[in-house]
């Protein structure tokens, strides 16, 4: 029979150089399982509906639609990313340092993708906001999906570059068996939080501080009965002031999910060992993932639309995919 040291080790066989395991209280344990796989399931479920949705009806082939299917799959990536979260929930790796480093180094591509997404949304909306006379040609849906690959490509080798000591070497910098931890330098990590984080944010801020200034002074300029041409040059679509505070609620969830990680790793706070902070942090960071189908769900009625579809199996009927789900002026 093991003895109670064993049992607490991540490689029972391996007493000099297993590590250790996290021993939660039970109940701590059950629901932070039970709590972990229902995000990740909730999250791989709908942000696949909305990738079906975009993908499958052509009605919904629009630049700022397309920016929100690369958005659904970051996110349908991160709902698999959070299932391994309930593997690790006693702090024991048990797939090997190389297999360690290539889930590190997605994991940060993902993230990254899915922040650059953001970038993208904010300004697609500020060009059909400030700019809509040349929105139709600035965004087409074959340049929006050409930035979405460099979007992609960008993170990736942004990512590769950053954490190439995780490829070259992977576990030498693991203190003991079952350890799956990041190797990163300092300079790396500034370059990292900057191009991740505060880069991006400062963005995302200014361009929706535009918009939002551009829509108030419409309202004011409809109110006082003169005519928006002569405050905003060219009077915007009620479509896409409705899609800008949509995307508006979507970029406040973002920052409100992701700030309180990145502001943690920024104040040097990303090593401490308090469990339970590390965890909330961690969570909240992933729940934005979850969130953003269903803003689009409760936004947009042509998701509702399309979902039931999905579900009644009804897409899979012959000319399904010409199905009107919206009006033509609502497409954005």
């Amino acid at each position: 029979m093991q003895t109670l040291q064993e049992a607490q080790l991540c490689f029972p066989l391996l007493l000099n150089s297993s590590c250790k395991k996290l021993v939660l209280p039970q109940p701590v344990r059950t629901i932070s399982f039970l709590l972990l796989s229902s995000m990740s399931l909730l999250t791989v479920t709908l942000n696949l509906l909305v990738i079906i949705s975009i993908s499958h009806f052509r009605q919904l082939h629009t630049p700022t639609n397309l920016l929100l299917l690369s958005l659904a799959v970051s996110d349908f990536l991160i709902g698999f990313r959070m299932s391994f979260q309930t593997v690790l929930l006693d702090s024991c790796w048990l797939l090997g340092d190389h297999i360690c480093a290539v889930f590190i180094i997605l994991d940060y591509i993902i993230t990254s993708a899915s922040i650059g997404n953001m970038v993208l949304i904010s300004i697609d909306r500020y060009v059909a906001i400030c700019d809509p006379m040349h929105y139709p040609i600035k965004f087409t849906q074959r340049r929006v999906k050409v930035h979405v690959c460099w979007c992609w490509a960008a993170s990736a080798l942004i990512q590769i570059v950053l954490l190439r000591d995780n490829l070259i070497d992977p576990g030498s910098s693991h203190s003991c068996s079952g350890e799956c931890a990041l190797v990163q330098d300092q300079v790396s990590g500034l370059v990292d939080l900057l191009l991740s984080f505060i880069g991006p944010v400062s963005i995302i801020i200014v361009l929706h501080v535009r918009v939002f200034l551009v829509v108030v002074a419409q309202a004011r300029a409809m109110r006082s009965q003169i005519t928006a041409v002569a405050l905003v040059k060219v009077r915007v679509k009620k479509s896409e002031i409705k899609a800008a505070r949509t995307l508006g609620v979507v970029i406040v969830v973002f920052l409100i999910c992701l700030c309180p990680y990145f502001c943690a790793s920024l104040t040097g706070q990303g090593q401490s060992v308090n469990v339970i902070s590390d965890t909330f942090l961690i969570c909240l960071f992933y729940l934005n993932s979850c969130l953003n189908p269903m803003i689009i769900a409760f936004f947009y009625p042509w998701f509702r639309k399309s979902m039931k579809l999905i579900v009644t199996l009804q897409i899979l009927k012959s000319g399904s995919s010409d199905s009107k789900l919206v009006k033509s002026e609502l497409r954005h």
